[in-house]
């Protein structure tokens, strides 16, 4: 699958990675790209057609569907987080119920909503921003790992079911990205959006079932078949 003369379809294409992911796929040769976000008028890159979109809202993702039926690339790229642990945050289970329906449901009913578009464009592919946290966790975002968890299980199903139509799916992971989300963080590198989304975007013309942009991602996958995986490295009390 190539980007060059596809139509790219990215969800919170408006800052951070998504926006990276709108100048690479034109850079690339993208025929068309559509750039969704809750308010279209931040989608000011010029080349990008911009989408009203909350991938929260069903009646919003129908009518992206039928306003953008050329789409051959989906990029599902919009994500939140809530910074709230299990048990340290009183208001927690809002937290995660927030997070999922935007990194979880959004990007199952998009691409549910897309698959048929994508079926009659060719087969097409997907691409779904995942993260590090998918295979860890820690406190200050236990309930964002989650998500990110499910996520990742959601974007191996999608794989498994879009095979037969001749859709690719890749999932992207990666550590700290110098983002929004991250603006707070201090200490460890943070990859640049830029690189991250033209690493992506060669992998999945290369066709790639995963997309591992940093040493961290990396290290972190490779950790999941150890005596002692990441996610099970806890503290231990003093």
């Amino acid at each position: 699958m190539k980007i060059k003369d596809s139509v790219v379809f990215i969800t919170g294409a408006n800052r951070g990675l998504g926006l990276a992911f709108a100048k690479a796929a034109l850079a690339a040769g993208a025929r068309k790209v559509y750039g969704a976000a809750r308010d279209p008028r931040s989608i000011d890159l010029p080349g990008v057609t911009p989408v009203a979109l909350d991938v929260t809202q069903p009646t919003q993702i129908e009518a992206a569907v039928r306003a953008c039926g050329d789409v051959t690339v989906l990029v599902n790229n919009a994500g939140i987080s809530r910074g709230s642990s299990f048990l340290g945050s009183p208001d927690a289970v809002a937290a995660a119920r927030a997070e999922f329906e935007t990194n979880f449901f959004g990007p199952w009913a998009i691409t549910q909503a897309f698959a048929p578009v994508l079926a009659a464009n060719g087969g097409g592919g997907v691409i779904n921003v995942l993260s590090a946290l998918a295979w860890t966790t820690f406190p200050s975002v236990a309930t964002y790992s989650a998500t990110k968890s499910a996520a990742w299980s959601l974007s191996n199903g999608l794989r498994n079911e879009l095979a037969g139509q001749g859709t690719q799916v890749t999932s992207l992971h990666v550590g700290y990205m110098d983002t929004d989300m991250t603006s707070h963080i201090q200490g460890p590198p943070k990859a640049a959006p830029d690189d991250v989304a033209h690493q992506a975007l060669s992998g999945f013309e290369a066709g790639q079932a995963e997309v591992l942009a940093d040493e961290t991602s990396r290290q972190l996958k490779q950790g999941l078949s150890s005596v002692t995986p990441p996610y099970a490295n806890v503290p231990q009390a003093d």
